[in-house]
């Protein structure tokens, strides 16, 4: 039996990369031939504390970018927001017949430290192409790209960043997909007057965009952030709003604005480069990055849409077969045949 084994930096807050993650490990180990676990892991508490003090001190480090040997295991990982079922690995200790690991793109250059010396097979999983550089040593990250069987990516732009950087490894892209999840499209819906945003991405940004809302949007409407809620109350909250403005960056593929799209709202703000591939009209508007004046002024026209529900169903249920749970098993099913097949 085959053990996959993803990795992931500890965080208490949710993201959509985790959220993806999660998706697969879970599917991969329902499946007859295979188990699938996660590795959590965090900075040592010691190099927290050194970090903190060079900080404060002003002094300047050379080097970006975490180090194998200040990883430390976290062992009982608390997932608050999360209704997967998956499993928790707490070793690095790895077999080269039966496991096969999955580093995501911003620890790709710890395939040096305890990999491929081991030769156990690895795949990177990039989930942001803006992220390759993610150490400042160069020369890890390029061997093990090089040295990895396969390299999974879930968008257009993905595949552009990393033929840009890496065009060697164009036989190595595998493309899996992100898949949303039915119920907030079927979930009841009673909207409000409510504009909803998440501060986690360009928090200076959103600020921008709220003061300068102040003093033209009518008393009736509400503006509410979502920040540290589990997935059913995300979804509650985007069933209730009207408009969901993105301040995403620079990013693989922002899932939160299609989220918010199959919930029945209207989405204004960046696309995060990546997010251009699902990006239409009417559903979706555009801000170019750091238009402050613009996004509002758009976020204004659009309070007083009528039945944009009801106008936009035939594209929110394109949106959903894009990213529907039946594509996802399908490219992970190729992926874990590949896997077998090397």
């Amino acid at each position: 039996m085959k053990n996959i084994v993803f990795f992931m930096d500890k965080q208490k807050n949710p993201s959509g990369g985790r959220k993806i993650i999660f998706q697969f490990s879970e599917y991969i180990n329902s499946l007859k031939d295979f188990n699938s676990s996660i590795v959590f892991v965090e900075k040592k508490k010691i190099y927290k504390i050194k970090q903190s003090i060079s900080k404060k001190l002003g002094i300047k480090n050379n080097y970006y970018g975490w180090k194998f040997n200040e990883l430390s295991i976290v062992k009982h990982p608390q997932i608050f927001w999360s209704n997967h079922k998956i499993n928790f690995r707490n070793n690095f200790n790895f077999d080269k017949k039966n496991d096969f690991v999955i580093l995501p793109e911003i620890f790709a250059h710890f395939a040096n430290d305890f990999l491929i010396n081991k030769n156990i097979s690895y795949a990177i999983f990039v989930q942001n192409g803006y992220s390759i550089f993610s150490s400042s040593n160069l020369r890890k990250i390029k061997n093990a790209y090089k040295k990895a069987k396969f390299i999974l990516s879930y968008s257009k732009d993905i595949d552009e960043c990393m033929l840009t950087v890496f065009p060697e490894c164009k036989s190595k892209l595998l493309r899996v997909v992100p898949a949303l999840e039915n119920e907030i499209l079927n979930k009841k819906k009673i909207k409000k007057n409510l504009i909803t945003f998440m501060p986690r991405k360009l928090h200076k940004h959103s600020q921008l965009v709220l003061l300068f809302l102040k003093n033209y949007l009518p008393k009736n409407w509400k503006i509410k952030a979502i920040e540290n809620l589990n997935e059913n109350q995300v979804f509650e909250i985007l069933s209730k709003s009207k408009i969901f403005l993105s301040f995403s960056e620079l990013e693989g593929l922002g899932m939160p604005p299609i989220e918010a799209a199959l919930a029945g709202n209207k989405v204004i703000g960046y696309t995060g480069e990546a997010g251009k591939e699902y990006w239409k009209k009417p559903i979706f508007t555009e801000v170019k990055n750091g238009e402050i004046k613009d996004f509002c002024k758009i976020i204004i026209k659009n309070l007083n849409i009528k039945n944009f529900e009801k106008k936009t169903i035939s594209q929110r249920l394109r949106l959903l077969n894009q990213y529907s749970i039946k594509k996802q098993k399908l490219s992970l099913l190729n992926f874990l045949k590949k896997i077998n097949n090397k």
